[in-house]
């Protein structure tokens, strides 16, 4: 599945997504934010050839998907397998855990601290 360039303005609800079949990453932030565009690279690198459901959402304030995940920080990286969160990355900086995230998490089901 291809990599989101862009943040949707127009979120699935909470219902829908906890319905999406298979591995589906959440990104959660913004374009303006710097935090977001610096984690853009590692996540790509991190997310190619990776048969991942990649939904980029655009949060702040009022947007429910993102307050139904209690969201604080950007980026926020939410794996979920038929809607139950395996792991949550916040701010990451590099592909390295980026990956060793989903390799966990995809390969084992296993939660991470």
């Amino acid at each position: 599945m291809p990599f989101e360039t862009t943040y949707a303005s127009h979120a699935p609800t909470r219902a829908e997504v906890d319905t999406l079949p298979g591995l589906t990453l959440l990104e959660f932030g913004t374009d303006w934010c710097g935090h977001c565009r610096a984690a853009q690279g590692p996540l790509a690198a991190a997310m190619a050839e990776r048969d991942i459901r990649h939904l980029k959402i655009e949060d702040g304030p009022g947007r429910a998907l993102g307050r139904s995940f209690r969201v604080k920080l950007w980026p926020t990286l939410i794996l979920l397998r038929e809607g139950e969160e395996l792991f949550r990355l916040v701010r990451p900086t590099s592909s390295t855990t980026i990956v060793e995230a989903l390799d966990l998490s995809s390969n084992k089901g296993a939660n991470l601290p």
